[in-house]
């Protein structure tokens, strides 16, 4: 039975019959609860990646897409975060496990970061590896929450699982096509000019100096002073090379059949998602083949193989290109908002390359036994994927030095489990399962980089070496920089599980579970997990003979789950490494070829006596139904604590570290999930039905403990306080502007200061916490959340006849954002002609997000930063509602099986995308935002999609 059973239309021989987008299996006996979602109705979307499907499918599953970028790494959380989102690092760290059809996928490995400079993205192709999931190819989709469903998966599965269900083979033929085809519209935009933006500076000027000028070293730059500059000053026409009408399209196509001894499913497609900015996009050429065979009645062999190509055209950013080749040049000029001038960088930049590409294999090979009472299989299963860019920048665009890097890395899982199972019925009322089995997991990442400046000529692009002295000719070798690194982790498992049931009424499971991890330090390799479920049938115990509730199911459960340490490192205690760096590259392998012995200074001190991290969870829920099922839902109540988590705790910096890695660190996740489906009109006289379906979340973190006892610590720009949420600012609070020195508080005759500099007219009011007459970071306070406090989707499914239609909505609520972009803009002092990262104006710099007219107008020259980023002036309200889907279809089956056309089923539908967002978030898009919530800009718009679309099967 499941529950969120969508209108069914009249498609039963089409392959696409649409169960629910959300639903939920309702059995008394023992069950791996978890959110089932229908992945037919989400092949329709014309999506990249499976975070773009899922989201706002699933309660207690929070995604976030940084960036309208077709490819590029989007975030999931389940049920909040376990750690502090201090770096990329810690992102990848905390996304859940995807199981397909068995395999537990393998990512990249966040050890690539410790070599670079900027994070902004890892190196290499930095392409979302799932972006692979063709779901034409899968049937069913399940995240897993409680610990009962995820404590089967190990240490792998401490952030939550996602299980993914292929199409399974049929004997009967069957040949399916699916298409779609549209256009990702470009987005309309303002655009501004040097005329706008020196009439923005000049009331800065009128205000605060005598002259229009604050002093001789106030150099006022060239691009703005000359007013007769066309190229600046006229046409602010860029966007025509920029923004564009991006075609999306996807074909997929599959066949199976044979017998039921035997028998394939073999599928092949491609998509193809061009971006509505920069000339970005992404190709997936995907095959699948499933073979079982069944030679004897009591044994199976099954094979699956999964092969995609991912090919990725980025972005041509100059802050993304500058963080790549750790060199920024002059900035004194920005791109112009000519169209021409603009044309004219974008030629420059064609004469070099940048080629993104993936490759991804899974597949499995499966021996099963099937007798009475007893089954067993192993299974061989491997996940790999390998990266592969290559680039070159050529002079102009680098002050005269070319630029060349070849990044190649791969990650590989192997996978070989053994299961026994007894099942055994005893009488009518008792039933008993006995599952043991034991597993040994291999995982291996490495990548081979490097990168060079200044090349002979931009017509010799490669790394040519000389034969007889094997040194290359084509970069110098003292501008040649190589780098080679891996890190393996095994582990090895055992498990049992019992699972009872009495009279289909209650049930109790328990699991036992043993794990050593390499990773682990040998004083701690071994780790036990647990897990107890227990479940109680009230409507047939109690209520069977009440015919208003059709189910009532009471769930607890309880366990405890290890989390495996990512790096190798931390097995290993203190320990050296080689490699040397200095200011500007962190990391070098050596010196002019040589390597050197040093200290891992950058990573941290890890000492000894680093036990196993893990996490407790309880779960309480209840499943139900009303009026035959008219109304379905179900209710969770969840606390889960990690606990022993390692952390750079700042220290040892008498010996040149940054921070020691520690233990000791706990956080807290509560929470609520609600899903509730209701037929609120069924007619099968009319053909009409409707039926909405929500599913909200609620989720409060907050820091429990600290390594050594420590009650806070500042790590970049956060403080971690314990009691408080993990995910909070720490801000300055603004209450105004000093409109004259007599406003500025005065105490003993000293006057306020900020950091040593006296606040002087034009400076902001900064609220004195601590009552000492000083502005400093003891006055700062926490504030806001840069993750929703609540997410959720709302689903409608309307029927008429042949027609169905259908609307998504999906809301974040409680999330706000630092509106950096805006900061950085008012802080045009700071920032102007400055060689550094922070100063980098992209071409979208002429473009008009937000009202600047909405901030005091405060002394830019103040030795104070008026326009500081840390500070609540810029803390937005984020909160969002937005229409992500809206589909209108025809069945066309019944029309063409009167005309006896010999087609079992025709689906056709029309589908927008992303329609609309309401927010009161004064920037952007307020989804299109890093993970840390600092909103700088840079995230392409998530555009607004047209597709039409056909299923056919034959």
């Amino acid at each position: 039975m499941y529950l969120f059973q969508e209108p069914i239309r009249d498609t039963s021989k089409l392959d696409t019959l649409k169960k629910s987008s959300i639903r939920k299996k309702v059995k008394s006996e023992p069950r791996l609860p978890g959110v089932a979602i229908s992945a037919s109705r989400l092949a329709e979307i014309p999506a990249v990646s499976l975070q773009q499907y899922l989201k706002g499918q699933a309660p207690g599953l929070s995604i976030q897409e940084p960036s309208g970028e077709p490819g590029t790494v989007q975030n999931m959380f389940i049920r909040g975060i376990s750690a502090p989102l201090i770096s990329p690092r810690d992102v990848q760290q905390q996304q859940p496990l995807i199981v397909l059809d068995g395999i537990p996928l393998i990512g990249e490995h966040p050890f690539a970061y410790d070599i670079q400079l900027y994070n902004y993205n890892r190196i290499g192709t930095a392409t979302n590896l799932l972006a692979n999931i063709d779901m034409n190819n899968i049937d069913e989709i399940e995240v897993l929450r409680d610990p009962s469903a995820t404590a089967i998966y190990g240490p792998n599965a401490a952030n939550g699982v996602i299980v993914l269900t292929s199409k399974s083979p049929t004997a009967k033929r069957s040949i399916n096509f699916n298409t779609y085809f549209g256009f990702a519209a470009k987005p309309h935009v303002t655009t501004l000019n040097a005329t706008y933006e020196n009439a923005f500076r000049k009331q800065f000027y009128d205000r605060y100096t005598a002259n229009g000028r604050y002093s001789d070293e106030d150099v006022y730059p060239q691009y703005l002073s000359d007013s007769s500059s066309v190229l600046y000053n006229g046409p602010s026409n860029w966007t025509d090379y920029y923004y564009r009408n991006g075609m999306v399209r996807g074909i997929s196509a599959d066949l199976s059949g044979g017998s039921d001894r035997a028998n394939f499913r073999f599928s092949a497609g491609n998509m193809r998602n061009q971006g509505v900015a920069d000339s970005t996009g992404l190709d997936r050429y995907s095959v699948m083949l499933n073979v079982n065979m069944k030679p004897l009645k009591w044994l199976n062999f099954s094979v699956m193989v999964n092969a995609n190509r991912l090919e990725r055209a980025r972005n041509r950013s100059l802050r993304d290109r500058f963080a790549q080749t750790n060199y920024i040049p002059s900035l004194a000029e920005p791109l112009a908002p000519n169209k021409d001038m603009y044309q004219q960088y974008l030629a420059q930049f064609g004469k070099g390359y940048d080629n993104n590409m993936n490759n991804i294999l899974e597949g499995y090979a499966k021996l099963g036994i099937e007798l009475k009472d007893f089954d067993f299989s192993s299974v061989m299963s491997v996940d790999y994927n390998e990266g592969n860019r290559d680039i070159f920048f050529p002079r102009p665009l680098m002050e005269g030095n070319s630029y060349a890097s070849n990044y190649y890395g791969y990650n590989q899982r192997l996978l070989f489990e053994n299961t026994a199972t007894y099942k055994k019925q005893f009488g009518t009322d008792h039933k008993l399962q006995l599952t043991g089995g034991q597993s040994m997991q291999w995982d291996l990442s490495k990548y081979n980089y490097g990168y060079a400046y200044q090349g002979v000529n931009d017509f010799i692009k490669l790394n040519l070496i000389d034969p007889t002295t094997m040194a290359p000719t084509a970069f110098p070798p003292s501008l040649l920089f190589r780098f080679l690194d891996k890190t393996r982790n095994n582990l090895f498992s055992v498990f049992e599980r019992s699972s009872y049931s009495f009279k289909n009424k209650y049930s109790l499971s328990l699991l036992f579970r043993g794990d050593a991890s390499s990773n682990a330090q040998p004083t701690s390799r071994w780790f036990l997990s647990t897990a107890l479920s227990a479940g109680w049938d009230i409507k047939n115990d109690l209520l069977i003979n009440n015919k208003s509730i059709s189910a009532l199911n009471l769930r607890l459960s309880a366990g405890r789950l290890g989390k495996l340490n990512t790096y190798d490192n931390y097995a290993q205690g203190p320990q050296y490494t080689a490699d040397i760096g200095y200011t500007g590259n962190i990391n070098l392998p050596g010196y002019t070829g040589f390597a050197t012995l040093s200290r891992p200074y950058n990573f941290g001190w890890v000492g000894y006596g680093i036990p196993w991290a893990y996490t407790d969870q309880v779960n309480v829920g209840i499943d139900f139904g009303m009026n035959n099922n008219r109304l379905q839902g179900s209710l969770d109540f969840y606390s889960k604590i990690d606990k022993n988590q390692i952390v750079g705790v700042p220290a040892y910096a008498e010996y040149g570290y940054r921070s020691s890695l520690e233990s000791g660190m706990s956080v807290s996740n509560k929470g609520v999930e609600l899903v509730l489906s209701y037929a609120a009109f069924q007619s099968k006289e009319q053909g009409f039905s409707w039926t909405p379906a929500i599913n909200l979340s609620y989720n409060a973190n907050q820091l429990k403990a600290l390594p050594g006892g420590l009650k806070e610590m500042i790590i970049g720009n956060r403080l971690l306080r314990v009691g408080e949420s993990i995910d909070r600012y720490w801000l300055l609070s603004n209450e105004g502007i000093y409109t004259s020195n007599n406003d500025i508080p005065v105490v003993n005759g000293k006057t306020m200061q900020y950091s040593g500099t006296t606040l002087q007219a034009g400076d902001p009011i900064w609220k004195d916490q601590n009552g000492d007459n000083i502005i400093d970071t003891k006055d700062k306070t926490l504030q806001g959340h840069s993750l929703p406090v609540v997410v959720g989707g709302f689903n409608n499914e309307f029927k008429y006849g042949r027609w169905s239609l259908s609307m998504n909505f999906y809301c974040s609520i409680g999330r706000s954002l630092i509106n950096q972009q805006m900061a950085t803009t008012l802080d045009f002092v700071n920032h102007e002609g400055g060689n550094n990262i922070e100063s980098v104006k992209e071409i979208t710099f002429w473009e008009k997000r937000g009202n600047r007219n909405d901030y005091p107008l405060y002394n830019p020259w103040s030795g104070v930063i008026p326009y500081r980023a840390d500070q609540n002036l810029f803390l937005e309200n984020a909160s969002f509602l937005k229409m992500r889907t809206l589909s209108l279809g025809y069945d066309l089956t019944s029309i063409l099986s009167k005309n006896k056309v010999k087609i079992n089923g025709l689906y056709v539908y029309a589908m927008a995308n992303n329609l609309f967002t309401l927010t009161r978030y004064k920037g952007g898009d307020p989804e299109s935002v890093p993970f840390d919530g600092y909103d700088t800009g840079y995230g392409m718009p998530i555009p607004r999609t047209y597709i039409l679309g056909l299923k056919m099967n034959l």
